[in-house]
């Protein structure tokens, strides 16, 4: 509740700035005053039209999740089948699961608990991890490290120590030392970033976000033996993510 009043405090005054705004282009002070007076008596014409913007900001958005949706199955290949993903749970799982997620997201951060909690409970479950590194520089560095952490078959360790590390915000400097703690070779995993395979992986990545038009992170991506696929988008509680699991189990 607190959030949604600080955003439609923001959006209020956004409003009333961008409507005086215009009416400052007008030649005729008079009708500056009128437009101005008229939204200080009047203030629930901007209750009316924030609550407009925000019912359609709402249908936009729910009409793209529906498109996600839709257009999902057409790329269950590369969200599925790449064998260069690292991966948890079982292999050999009867179904999988495909988290696009960021190092630097206080949601995916949250979801690590929950995922792995999911894996324990569920033996057919096998998790996909899709490196999406849209948060700046130091967000490609660390996945980047991540995928190079992999050719030395230590994912899932260095994966957990960076969702779950410490100290804040992360740098190359904390990157390289949770590699080290994580039983890595820090020299080699500096050489194996910088290579061929670790890029290609990170842009096919990108790309694939790209088509799918994902923006933000976690999102979620779930499919059995059959062709469908259930698309969840954002952070969501453990039972719903094992609602939508055991649909397709």
């Amino acid at each position: 509740m607190k959030a949604k009043h600080i955003i439609g405090m923001a959006m209020a005054s956004l409003f009333i700035s961008s409507t005086i705004a215009s009416a400052q282009t007008s030649n005729s002070s008079v009708q500056d005053k009128q437009i101005h007076d008229y939204i200080i008596n009047n203030p629930e014409v901007v209750v009316q039209s924030l609550q407009s913007y925000q019912q359609k900001q709402m249908e936009q958005t729910q009409k793209s999740f529906e498109d996600i949706q839709k257009e999902a199955p057409k790329y269950a290949d590369k969200l599925f089948n790449q064998t260069t993903d690292p991966t948890g749970g079982n292999p050999q799982g009867k179904v999988t699961l495909v988290e696009f997620f960021d190092y630097q997201c206080p949601h995916c951060i949250d979801m690590v608990p929950i995922v792995e909690s999911l894996m324990k409970t569920n033996p057919q479950l096998k998790v996909i991890y899709k490196e999406f590194p849209i948060r700046g520089p130091m967000s490609d560095f660390s996945a980047r490290a991540a995928l190079a952490a992999q050719k030395q078959g230590k994912f899932s360790e260095f994966h957990k120590a960076l969702m779950t590390s410490k100290v804040e915000p992360l740098t190359e400097d904390v990157v390289y030392e949770l590699a080290k703690s994580s039983g890595l070779n820090v020299d080699q995993l500096k050489t194996d970033m910088k290579g061929t395979s670790v890029d290609n992986q990170v842009k096919s990545n990108m790309e694939l976000a790209k088509k799918l038009r994902l923006m933000w992170t976690p999102v979620f991506f779930i499919k059995g033996n059959s062709a469908n696929v259930i698309f969840i988008p954002g952070g969501v509680d453990e039972k719903q993510l094992a609602d939508a699991i055991n649909k397709l189990s």
